[in-house]
């Protein structure tokens, strides 16, 4: 048996960790962090905070901006668990409920009638809230690339698709995300026979996408309406198969300072990193690697990046502290680099690892298997028709790699082949999809994929310096 730790939480010790016989439902893994991710993607506007927060208690929108214009503006993370109750007469989806990542892992059941029974968690959930205005698409895409799953949210009382609804599920399609579960939102705002005509829109538009079967499922966030449904189609969300023994490689999509103004040097924490794991184990005290760190150009003009070295100081899955971290959902690693290096997102994009187990570091791509869409999506309904034209020399072009944003000029172009010359270097691997995005009126637009053949790497240093304890 675990040993049962503080606030009910299975206790994580490293001196008896066995990376060869974890997975992704060991007690001692999910009493403590999420193990997948899920997106909440749509228009801006159509509830996708709202509904975080109906799941998890917690409310993403942290900043007064966003609070008053109503929308998100930053990738926004909030952890929830799932629970089943242990009476199967139970009924469903009653029989589902959601709370915050710190709930004791076997509960009390509160449903009327079955108060005598226990829940059984069932899954330990990162939500990854998206913004859903048009031009935040980029951020958006960098959130994707984390996502093992989705909620598409279609307001009921607004026409369907909306431009950004069917720009996101173009971007997921590309990225070809299963798992994906349509809510019809602010059921509360209309009548029934309007919800029924909005549900054969939303049928109609999901034929022919990653989602056509997908199922749709009419809720009311606000009103914490069928929100048991909700978390009943997530529980069988399956866990993909996650890679626990490699060297660990973790894609960083938030960065920090968490130091107040004013914060003494003896009280100072250093930087802060947030991200999914994508393959390996993290534990504290662990020297770590990011890539491609600090960036800069030389005497000659020409870029060059310095890795960032440093130990993890702490581990956590929001409040609650972890000796280690798998892969699977969104963590957040403390560590004793300088926090001026992490704070305001800066270090977003970059990988984080085991020295010398990280990918190149490239500075100009050559991108083959090139699909660009036929017309363009996710703007006003009155450029619709635009086609997407070819890709040509000289233009710029934005690229999405893993969590990495970046531009891109075209240097030469061969039938579905292209060679691009990078504005900031991306540490990636060979093969990786490459997300591309045109510059249409004053905004970025999805316009097409493809992966990556080949590149021209920087020469990195590989030997990290000595870093005191």
């Amino acid at each position: 048996m675990f040993k049962m730790a503080q606030k009910e939480l299975m206790e994580q010790d490293l001196r008896k960790l066995d990376v060869t016989k974890l997975h992704a439902l060991s007690p001692e893994v999910i009493s403590r962090q999420p193990t997948i991710n899920i997106g909440l993607i749509g228009h801006v506007a159509h509830g996708k905070t709202t509904l975080v927060r109906a799941i998890s208690g917690i409310q993403t929108t942290r900043f007064k901006c966003e609070l008053e214009c109503n929308i998100t503006v930053k990738l926004r993370y909030a952890n929830a668990k799932i629970y089943k109750c242990e009476d199967e007469s139970c009924p469903r989806p009653l029989c589902y409920k959601s709370y915050g990542s710190g709930k004791e892992d076997n509960p009390p059941c509160d449903i009327p009638g079955f108060k005598n029974c226990k829940m059984k968690l069932l899954r330990h959930v990162s939500f990854v809230d998206c913004p859903g205005h048009g031009i935040l698409m980029t951020r958006m895409l960098s959130g994707a690339t984390i996502m093992d799953g989705a909620l598409l949210l279609v307001a009921a009382n607004e026409s369907c698709p909306q431009p950004q609804t069917l720009e996101h599920l173009s971007a997921v399609d590309i990225l070809k995300l299963q798992n994906l579960i349509i809510l019809q939102n602010k059921v509360d705002l209309i009548q029934e026979d309007q919800a029924r005509n909005q549900y054969k829109a939303i049928r109609e538009f999901l034929k022919g996408t990653v989602a056509e079967g997908a199922p749709v499922v009419p809720i009311s966030s606000q009103l914490n309406y069928n929100i048991d449904a909700v978390c009943e189609y997530i529980a069988k969300i399956p866990i993909p198969k996650r890679d626990f023994v490699s060297p660990p490689h973790m894609v960083v999509v938030r960065s920090f300072d968490v130091n107040k103004p004013g914060c003494g040097i003896d009280d100072m924490k250093g930087g802060v990193v947030g991200g999914t794991i994508t393959k390996g184990v993290l534990k504290v005290n662990q020297m770590v690697e990011l890539r491609p760190g600090i960036r800069g150009k030389n005497a000659d003009g020409k870029p060059i990046c310095k890795p960032i070295y440093t130990r993890i100081m702490s581990l956590f899955a929001e409040q609650n502290k972890l000796q280690f971290a798998v892969p699977g959902g969104l963590i957040g690693v403390g560590t004793s680099m300088d926090p001026a290096l992490s704070r305001s997102d800066m270090l977003v994009g970059q990988v984080l690892g085991d020295f010398g187990t990280l990918p190149e570091v490239y500075i100009e791509l050559k991108i083959r298997k090139i699909k660009l869409l036929r017309r363009l999506v996710g703007v006003e309904k009155n450029d619709l028709g635009e086609q997407v034209s070819k890709l040509v020399k000289g233009e710029v072009l934005m690229l999405n790699i893993l969590s990495m944003a970046t531009g891109a000029k075209v240097i030469t172009v061969r039938k579905n082949c292209v060679t691009l010359q990078l504005i900031a270097p991306v540490c990636t691997g060979l093969d990786e999809k490459v997300v591309i995005s045109r510059r249409v009126g004053a905004h970025w637009r999805l316009i097409g994929w493809g992966a990556i053949e080949d590149g021209v790497a920087l020469n990195v240093p590989t030997t990290p310096p000595e870093i005191s304890s």
